[in-house]
């Protein structure tokens, strides 16, 4: 699943008549980025969630990119449509729920990772674990210099909030890529209250499910050091649309 649903307000006034995700990286749209990615992969289907400006979006790719690396189907889940507008992280995926599989990727729409590369091998791997949750954790950008959890030794995410006497607070924080593996069943009781398929439309964030899931072991987590860019405003797309940056990503 690729979030793309938020309305980009910081990056206003570009997203005032062009969704984030088909602001152009590098020559072509951001989102397009993960999707080729996926493809090459040889992931064969994924879900698009749209808020902000959907209908571009699911015009851009319709029913998916089909090329000599074989064919990425696309669906789409529709919240501009549903619900007026994006329902946040875990609302969007509660959402679609229904059309996910037992595990799968998440990946947010603005996040360039242009050297990451899928492994259908891991997920498999993380689908014959009792983990709820898998994340790829980034050194703190210069605009998150707090991070958002730690990682243990044990390779396990962990949450500071909870942290105290019997669990001392990390000397290093991280800060979450946007990219993730999980579990369908970390969209239900007791993690997540909000009803199968989110019908009604409830937004909420993904973090406080994460946070309770770590607090009971059931996440982990690895560092990831490639190219990373959370393209979250005009400066940040500027730079990384400069020149010379380009070497690092083509």
């Amino acid at each position: 699943m690729i979030l793309a649903a938020g309305r980009g307000a910081r990056m206003q006034p570009l997203t005032d008549h062009t969704p984030k995700p088909l602001l152009p990286v590098h020559g072509k749209p951001l989102l397009q980025w993960h999707l080729e990615a996926l493809q090459q992969a040889g992931v064969g289907h994924a879900l698009i969630n749209t808020g902000w400006l959907g209908e571009q979006i699911a015009h851009r790719w319709g029913d998916g990119l089909h090329s000599a690396h074989g064919s990425l189907h696309l669906q789409y889940s529709r919240e501009d449509l549903d619900f007026g507008a994006g329902i946040e992280t875990a609302g969007g995926i509660a959402r679609a729920l229904p059309r996910l599989e037992d595990t799968f990727w998440l990946v947010a729409g603005d996040a360039f990772m242009p050297g990451w590369q899928f492994d259908e091998a891991q997920r498999a791997r993380f689908g014959s674990s009792p983990l709820l949750a898998h994340l790829w954790l980034v050194p703190n950008p210069e605009h998150h210099p707090q991070g958002d959890f730690g990682l243990g030794a044990d390779g396990l995410a962990i949450n500071p909030a909870s942290c105290g006497a019997a669990q001392p607070l990390p000397e290093t924080l991280y800060t979450y890529s946007g990219l993730a593996l999980l579990r369908r069943e970390l969209f239900q009781s007791p993690w997540c209250d909000i009803p199968a398929g989110n019908p009604q439309g409830v937004a909420q964030p993904l973090a406080p499910l994460l946070r309770k899931a770590m607090d009971a072991g059931r996440v982990s987590a690895e560092l990831y050091r490639g190219p990373w860019v959370d393209v979250g405003t005009p400066a940040r797309l500027a730079t990384v649309n400069a020149p010379d940056h380009s070497h690092h990503y083509l």
